[in-house]
């Protein structure tokens, strides 16, 4: 009996991963058509000369993770952590994060997989190790009693989310979210984030029925691709853009699958997001994360878009009300 219990357990394991490698191998990165897309101007618009250079903060691993610092650091200053979207990088808050610097110590983190020159780009080395790094960079970096504050926008501010839902959420007092991604089935997103987004749903399907078995191995393989406007690629930022993301980083960089439990992990936060927003359906946020938190405030801006809702002067004024409020 048990023999045959462990025959079928076998043969039935054999089959799901056979039926696992079929889905993997017949959904592969391709070439992506123009479209739209997102509207880059806001976030290329700076000088990269002019861009203050990154510092290295050593992670658990023993790797350094890039940072750039703005403003003094002192036990009365809060500490704000900008967690950039998908595809780019900290330079985006460049401008956001110099006029936090009088009032608050900013710290602007390439994520793991990111920015100039990252070990692998598109890649981490396990999933949940973006929440390890975030974690490290407090750790380091943080004051005895200094208030923490994490901001994401898009991809980041699902990471904020995630954050919030994991292990070291307590290290976080207060949370601003600017245009989260949430989840791909999340009633917030349209359909492949506006025409931002290309997913290889075959490929992610398989490699999660591996991941159900502890099969892990091919957790590196690429499974979406960011259609990034072709003046960004063949301009002078081309060179640090990150168009495509593993299993692994990408199941890192997002709220878990029950997204909503993330959610009402959130501490007092603050959402921000556009009535013109490409990726996302601004009115859906509040009433659905409003339905498991009361945590939140709610504020959309009209006439702004997905990307330039970082550097709107409504997002700078509620950020500063939050901060000055700890």
């Amino acid at each position: 009996m048990i023999k045959r219990m462990l025959t079928f357990i076998v043969t039935s394991v054999g089959i799901t991963a056979c039926i696992a490698l079929v889905l993997i191998a017949s959904d592969r990165p391709k070439p992506l058509a123009p479209t739209q897309g997102l509207d880059f101007t806001t976030a290329t618009g700076q000088d990269l000369s002019q861009v203050i250079a990154t510092q290295p903060v050593t992670m658990r691993d023993g790797s350094d993770l890039a940072v750039r610092m703005y403003g003094e650091n002192s036990a009365d200053r809060p500490l704000i952590i900008l967690v950039h979207g998908s595809g780019w990088h900290g330079m985006q808050f460049d401008g956001l994060a110099r006029n936090l610097a009088d009032t608050a110590r900013v710290l602007v983190p390439d994520l793991r997989g990111h920015g100039l020159m990252p070990d692998r780009r598109g890649d981490v080395d396990y999933i949940g190790q973006m929440e390890d790094d975030l974690a490290d960079l407090i750790t380091s970096q943080a004051l005895p009693d200094q208030k923490i504050v994490m901001l994401g926008h898009s991809s980041g501010g699902g990471l904020v989310v995630r954050f919030a839902g994991g292990a070291d959420a307590a290290m976080v007092d207060r949370a601003i979210l600017l245009a989260p991604f949430l989840k791909y089935n999340a009633p917030t997103t349209r359909a492949q984030s506006g025409g931002w987004a290309h997913t290889m749903t075959r490929r992610i399907i398989g490699l999660s029925m591996l991941n159900t078995f502890g099969i892990t191995a091919l957790n590196g393989l690429p499974i979406i691709q960011f259609n990034m406007p072709k003046s960004v690629i063949d301009g002078a930022y081309g060179h640090t853009a990150t168009t495509s993301y593993s299993y692994r980083l990408n199941a890192s960089f997002a709220p878990r699958s029950d997204y909503l439990a993330d959610v009402a992990g959130l501490p007092d936060f603050t959402l921000i997001v556009g009535a013109q927003d490409e990726a996302f359906f601004a009115a859906q946020y509040e009433p659905l994360m409003s339905a498991v938190t009361g945590k939140g405030r709610y504020l959309l801006v009209e006439g702004v878009g997905h990307l330039a809702i970082v550097d709107a002067p409504e997002t700078l004024a509620a950020i500063q009300e939050d901060l000055s409020g700890l």
